[in-house]
């Protein structure tokens, strides 16, 4: 199982005990949020991408979108997601609990810009009723990210929206 693979990697980081299951999925931003009793912006989203001649992960916050423009011009290709029946096979973690920890060799890992305006967020760990609560730091240590990327749009114009206290 893969949670069970997840848990044996944080090992090396002491932080296995942190991982959090739950009785209900968090397959989705709105179900893990409701889990977890957190926006759902929260949520770190792990996101599944086929290239020419590699597999790609990004981790984004649970409000963020895909920018097509802004993936081409970071990766030189279209972003084009794996098909959910590949998921599994390919990365190592089965849709609804897809993270960037423990994932299969040769597979990049790439943060999104849209995380970074939170002190702490919450990936899946390998299920779809799994999270565990991370700093940046600790995400990028224990994600073995290649580095930050700003290929997401949507999350911007809600954090304006928030820091002026105005409703969506």
């Amino acid at each position: 199982m893969a949670i069970d693979k997840v848990k044996e990697y944080m090992k090396r980081w002491n932080a296995q005990e942190r991982i959090l299951e739950f009785d209900v999925s968090s397959a989705t931003v709105e179900l893990a949020a409701q889990a977890l009793g957190c926006e759902g912006a929260r949520i770190a989203k792990t996101l599944s991408f086929a290239q020419k001649d590699k597999d790609v992960l990004i981790v984004a916050a649970g409000d963020a979108r895909i920018d097509n423009a802004a993936y081409k011009a970071r990766f030189g290709t279209k972003a084009k997601m794996i098909p959910p029946e590949e998921v599994e096979g390919r990365i190592g973690h089965a849709t609804g609990g897809v993270c960037p920890f423990a994932v299969n060799p040769g597979v990049e890992v790439y943060l999104d810009e849209s995380l970074r305006r939170f002190a702490t967020v919450f990936p899946a760990c390998g299920s779809s009723n799994s999270a565990i609560e991370v700093t940046m730091d600790e995400l990028e240590a224990y994600s073995g990210s290649k580095q930050w990327v700003d290929v997401c749009k949507g999350w911007r114009e809600e954090a304006q929206q928030g820091a002026d206290g105005e409703q969506p």
